[in-house]
């Protein structure tokens, strides 16, 4: 499940995002989004994990709690509108 993650601090890492939703199961992937001009973060990112009951787990956990000093948005990841 591709779980959508936002508020992110500027100064987190994609290790730091990782880490975090480690604790609730296997990660496949964490990335965060950066603009392509100036290459600073966006502040939000995406974190893929192999088990859908997992991603709920971390959904539940994380939503509302802070990471590098921001309150996450947290909640499953909407597919990309045209």
């Amino acid at each position: 499940m591709n779980v959508y993650v936002g508020n992110l601090s500027y100064d987190l890492s994609e290790d730091d995002l990782k880490t975090a939703f480690e604790e609730y199961g296997e990660v496949s992937s964490a990335k965060i989004i950066f603009d392509r001009y100036s290459g600073r973060s966006k502040g939000f990112g995406f974190v893929e994990m192999s088990s859908d009951d997992e991603a709920k787990a971390a959904i539940e956990a994380l939503a509302g709690k802070e990471l590098g000093g921001r309150t996450m948005v947290v909640n499953e990841a909407r597919p990309k509108s045209q």
